[in-house]
């Protein structure tokens, strides 16, 4: 496992050796060839539910795909001028490397190896989680560790693989890793009998139970091993598109901390507060800083609303992945996600 570990590390760093050259060259940013193509590429999932995937019509939706639809709302004004673009795990950060995606928001998680070493920024967390396990109720096993001797279901190309390599090594654990390249492959393999446990971030856990034959046959352990902070991704050498990005993200946190919704952010433009005169452009030139429009951010809220809204349709206790905000509440109301004030 680890010789293909650094076999896909090696070819993440020849295709950022080929591309960082062409970045050098002074040619139009990524905000300006978004702005001329006038579609923002976006690369996506395969499938997860409540973070980026296509219904039968082929509409896509989920907390990454309404990012996506916000950034392009705040750099065309039209959230519906975005190209999503399905990857693997295995090829998400070579597509990005490459150039074929804007900007790749799809449960990939920050780390020092990606953001120092693969020509890549990693611009603001979206959504705090952390790596889990699941296994079939019948089993009987109500802990991670009673897996030793098990055989466990991975995606290939994640941080999954090294995180459970790790907890299994600190807790004198052998397991057999069997791995496989796409989301939907690593599931079916699990439901079929193939592994006796499948292991990935807690809410893909989630969304992989959903499309189980039977999803109260199974249940997820306890035990969360990680830290996976997940946000979008841009290329190195692009200060401007990694801001604009980064605060694209702020804005939707802000909007929800000063109240603003996608219901009333027209009438909250008459608002005194500064905040919100700020955030909707009605004082100070934050939209110009960054290259877009005054109003960039009243565009985003209108088009989706703030982060809580976007939390609450995608993956809050009314859908069917019901989960709870947990850490990703605002720091003021028990959690960890907080914006940079805009000023």
């Amino acid at each position: 496992m680890r010789k293909t570990l650094l076999a896909t590390a090696t070819t993440m760093m020849s295709v950022v050796l080929a591309v960082l050259p062409h970045a050098q060259e002074g040619g139009p940013t990524t905000l300006q060839k978004v702005k001329q193509r006038g579609v923002l590429r976006c690369g996506a999932s395969q499938g997860v539910a409540g973070f980026s995937i296509p219904d039968a019509k082929g509409v896509w939706s989920g907390l990454d795909v309404d990012f996506c639809r916000a950034l392009a709302a705040a750099v065309l004004s039209d959230p519906n001028k975005t190209e999503f673009i399905p990857l693997s795990s295995k090829d998400r950060l070579t597509a990005l490397q490459a150039g074929e995606i804007d900007v790749l928001s799809r449960t990939t998680t920050w780390t020092l190896q990606r953001d120092a070493a693969l020509g890549l920024n990693f611009t603001a967390v979206n959504y705090y989680d952390g790596q889990g396990f699941m296994v079939r109720k019948s089993a009987g096993i109500t802990s991670a560790k009673q897996l030793d001797g098990a055989s466990v279901c991975i995606s290939q190309g994640t941080t999954n693989e090294l995180n459970a390599a790790d907890y299994f090594r600190a807790n004198d654990m052998k397991v057999q890793t069997v791995t496989f390249q796409e989301v939907g492959e690593t599931v079916k393999a699990f439901e079929s009998g193939r592994c006796d446990a499948y292991t990935v971030d807690i809410s893909a856990l989630a969304a992989g139970r959903l499309t189980l034959g039977n999803p109260d046959d199974y249940v997820i352990l306890p035990e969360v091993i990680s830290k996976e902070p997940l946000g979008p991704w841009v290329r190195q050498g692009d200060d401007q598109w990694l801001d604009v990005v980064r605060w694209t993200v702020f804005a939707l946190v802000n909007a929800e901390e000063a109240g603003v919704t996608k219901d009333n952010v027209a009438a909250m433009r008459g608002s005194s507060n500064p905040d919100v005169r700020r955030l909707l452009g009605e004082e100070g030139e934050f939209g110009p800083a960054l290259g877009l429009s005054r109003d960039w951010a009243l565009n985003i809220i209108k088009s989706v609303g703030n982060y809580g809204e976007i939390f609450d349709r995608n993956l809050g206790p009314k859908t069917r992945l019901a989960l709870d905000r947990g850490l990703n509440r605002l720091w003021s109301k028990g959690g960890i996600m907080y914006a940079p004030p805009m000023r």
